[in-house]
C-alpha cells in the first residue's frame, strides 16, 4: 500500500520535476538484465556506499536481497552500516526538514525512480554518465540528461572529470549553444569501461527495487496468455457443439 501511495504522490508532481526541461536527449541503452543477480548485488553495494548518505529507498527492506542470492549475514556485512536489522526498510538518518534547510529541497527517495522516469533504467544509466564541469552552477557541475541538476557528482572520483564541448543549433528561430559531447579531462580510479559497468549495475539495482516481482510477473503472464489461448479454443469448440442444431 505504501508503494502504491508513493507512485500516486509522485504522479502528482509537476512533469518538469522529472523532465528537467531542456531539449530531449537520446538515451544510450543500458541493456539491463534483471536476471543477473550479481549485477543487482554490486548495484546494491554501490547504492549504500555512494547514494544512501542522502537518498533513502524506504519502500524496500534489506531482506529483499535474499531473493537475489545474498544471505542475511552477507547483507549485514556488506549493506548495513547503521545498526539496522535485515528486516528494516532502507531509510537514512537525515531528517527531511533538516535536508530542506541545508539543500533547499529534501533529496528524494529513490525506490520508485526507475518506474516514474520514462525508460527509467536507461535514464539512470545515462544520468550518472553525463555530469560535466559547469562553473555557473552552485555545485560546479551540470548534467546533460538533467540540466541544472541540484545534485553533486558523487561518483566523480570513479569516473573522473568531464568537460563539455558545445555546438550551436537553431531552436525556435534562435541560435543556442548546446552540449555536443563530453570529454574526459581528468581520469578517475576506473576506466571508462569499468565505470560504465558500475553505473549499469547501479541502474539495474534501482530498476530491481522499483518492482522486485517484475520477472515473476512476466513469467506468470506467459502462462496466463497460454491458458487464455487454450481456453479460447475450448470455448469456441463448445460454442459450435451447443449451437450446431440451432441453425
Amino acid at each position: 500500500m505504501k508503494r502504491l501511495l508513493a507512485i500516486w504522490s509522485l504522479s502528482l508532481l509537476p512533469f518538469g520535476a522529472f523532465a528537467a526541461g531542456g531539449p530531449a536527449v537520446e538515451l544510450e541503452p543500458a541493456n539491463i538484465d534483471l536476471s543477473n543477480e550479481a549485477s543487482i548485488q554490486r548495484g546494491a553495494k554501490m547504492f549504500v556506499n555512494y547514494c544512501m548518505g542522502c537518498h533513502s529507498a524506504e519502500y524496500v527492506r534489506y531482506k529483499q536481497f535474499t531473493k537475489v542470492g545474498l544471505t542475511e549475514d552477507q547483507i549485514k556485512d556488506n549493506l548495513i552500516f547503521d545498526g539496522s536489522k535485515v528486516g528494516d526498510p532502507m531509510t537514512i538518518a537525515m531528517p527531511k526538514t533538516d535536508a530542506e534547510k541545508w539543500f533547499g529541497a529534501a533529496p528524494p527517495d529513490l525506490t520508485l525512480t526507475a518506474r516514474v522516469r520514462h525508460n527509467g533504467g536507461d535514464w539512470i544509466y545515462n544520468y550518472m554518465k553525463t555530469f560535466y564541469v559547469d562553473e555557473k552552477r552552485p555545485l560546479g557541475v551540470n548534467n546533460v540528461v538533467f540540466p541544472n541538476v541540484g545534485m553533486p557528482h558523487v561518483l566523480w572520483e570513479l569516473q573522473g572529470i568531464q568537460h563539455a564541448v558545445y555546438k550551436e543549433v537553431e531552436h525556435d528561430g534562435k541560435v543556442e549553444k548546446v552540449v555536443d559531447r563530453l570529454e574526459l579531462v581528468q581520469p578517475g580510479s576506473m576506466t571508462p569501461a569499468e565505470y560504465d559497468a558500475a553505473v549499469r549495475d547501479l541502474a539495474t539495482f534501482l530498476v530491481y527495487i522499483s518492482e522486485p516481482v517484475k520477472l515473476e510477473r512476466q513469467r506468470l503472464g506467459i502462462w496466463v496468455l497460454l491458458f487464455l489461448a487454450v481456453f479460447t479454443v475450448v470455448a469456441y469448440l463448445m460454442k459450435k457443439e451447443y449451437w450446431k442444431d440451432v441453425h
